[in-house]
C-alpha cells in the first residue's frame, strides 16, 4: 500500500524538520510528502527545503489549516493519505501498525492513534497527557474517502475545522477507527493554533457544534 503525506504549515520553522524527520523515519515509507505553506512569513519554506527529507513544497496565501489540508487532498496521489501538523511527531511504526489495522478491516475508511502531549523539546520524557487522537496529525485515511467528504473548513479562529470533517465523515457513514496506542506525539508550543484557551480562537469550536447540530436536524427532517 502507497500513501502520500500531507503536511499543513504556517510560521513552521522551529519544529518543521523535525516533524519531516519523524516522516521520513516511517517503517513503511511514504510515496511522496507534501509541505503546503499556508502563507508563512518566517523561514518555514528554508528549514522545509533544508531538512535534508525530499518534499513536494506549495504555497498559498494565508487562508487556514483546513484550506491548506484540502489542498494537500487534491495534490496527493496515492490510495492512502496521511496528514500531520508541521509542529507534531510520529513514531517510527506508526503508518505500518495503521495498515494492518485498515488490511484486517476492508470497510474501514480511516485510522487514527491516541497521542501524548509534550512541551517544545521534551518528547522523550513521557510525562504528557495521553489519549484517543482524533486529529489531524494521527488520521490515516483512503484517499476516495477524504475527497468525498469535500473540503476541511475553517471556522473562525482556525479551531474546531477536523472536528467539523470528522463529523461530516461520521454523517456520510464512514467508518473509522481509533488504534489505542500512543503512535504520535502533539507539541504544546507557546503561539501554536492549538496553545491554551483562546476566546477568539474558540469561536470556532462554537461554529463546528452549530454545523454539528444543523446537520443532525437535516438528517431527521429527511427521515421525517
Amino acid at each position: 500500500m502507497t500513501y502520500a503525506v500531507v503536511i499543513p504549515a504556517y510560521n513552521s520553522a522551529r519544529t518543521i524538520a523535525e516533524t519531516l524527520r519523524s516522516v521520513a523515519a516511517q517503517t513503511l515509507a511514504p510515496a511522496e510528502i507534501i509541505v503546503v505553506d499556508d502563507g508563512s512569513t518566517d523561514d518555514t519554506a528554508a528549514a522545509a527545503i533544508q531538512s535534508g527529507v525530499p518534499i513536494q513544497y506549495v504555497r498559498q496565501d494565508n487562508t487556514g489549516p483546513g484550506a491548506a489540508t484540502t489542498r494537500g487532498f487534491a495534490l496527493a496521489s496515492t490510495p492512502f493519505i496521511a496528514t500531520v501538523d508541521a509542529d507534531d511527531l510520529w513514531l517510527a511504526d506508526k503508518i505500518e501498525r495503521q495498515f494492518r489495522r485498515l488490511d484486517g478491516e476492508p470497510d474501514l475508511a480511516a485510522a487514527f492513534t491516541h497521542w501524548r502531549t509534550f512541551r517544545h523539546g521534551e518528547p522523550d520524557t513521557g510525562l504528557g497527557h495521553a489519549g484517543p487522537g482524533w486529529s489531524r496529525t494521527t488520521m490515516l485515511v483512503r484517499r476516495d474517502v477524504a475527497l468525498a467528504v469535500g473540503p476541511v473548513i475553517d471556522p473562525p479562529g482556525n479551531r474546531g475545522e477536523m472536528i467539523d470533517w470528522l463529523g461530516r465523515a461520521r454523517a456520510a457513514g464512514h467508518k473509522m477507527a481509533m488504534i489505542d496506542e500512543v503512535l504520535a506525539l502533539r507539541r504544546i508550543l507557546p503561539g501554536s493554533l492549538s496553545y491554551g484557551r483562546d476566546p477568539a480562537r474558540d469561536r470556532g469550536y462554537l461554529e463546528v457544534a452549530r454545523m454539528a447540530m444543523m446537520r443532525r436536524k437535516l438528517q431527521k427532517d429527511g427521515q421525517g
